[in-house]
């Protein structure tokens, strides 16, 4: 007799187990994602998609400066934009801007290919700062330059705009 309740009673448990351990992952799941859910009702941006959003527009960036397309590389910034480029004075407005633009697409390397890789955000649904690395391939798909930037993108009539951006290149390996 005491053999079959100790049998009963580790089968119990056994069944027990199972039924805790087997429910409460998907209990815990569920918290997570109310606790996420939350967080986003709460204020927290859900910084996966700002980031996603951000590289969508550096992706149309890059189209428009492989395109050398200085009008719509400048719609991308502000009027009131400012920009630190790579070993020149400050430049204060989009007129600014573009007329660097100009001259810089007028240099670059016939072929060379830019693309812009978002690293990182941080910020809020309004304001956000990226931290990002640009490439730049001859026609043969060589690497010739690489660098980095921030940029800070205010929403503004609901889309993304670049107020203020700051670049300069790596020390070229010779």
């Amino acid at each position: 007799m005491k053999k079959n309740n100790l049998r009963i009673a580790a089968l119990c448990i056994a069944l027990y187990t199972t039924v805790v351990v087997g429910f409460s992952a998907p209990v815990r799941e569920k918290a997570n994602t109310e606790a996420k859910s939350a967080e986003q009702m709460a204020g927290k941006p859900d910084l996966s998609k700002i980031k996603a959003e951000i590289q969508a527009l550096e992706s149309s960036w890059a189209a428009a400066d492989n395109a050398r397309n200085s009008n719509a590389i400048a719609a991308f910034y502000s009027d009131d934009a400012v920009s630190l480029s790579n070993n020149k004075p400050m430049l204060v407005g989009k007129a600014a801007i573009q007329k660097e633009i100009v001259e810089s697409l007028a240099k670059r390397v016939k072929g060379s290919i830019v693309s812009y890789d978002v690293m990182d955000i941080f910020g809020d649904e309004s304001t956000v700062t990226e931290v990002g690395k640009t490439t730049v391939k001859d026609s043969a798909g060589k690497i010739i330059s690489t660098g980095k930037y921030m940029a800070i993108w205010e929403k503004r009539n609901g889309k993304y705009i670049c107020v203020r951006d700051i670049y300069n290149e790596d020390v070229k390996e010779k």
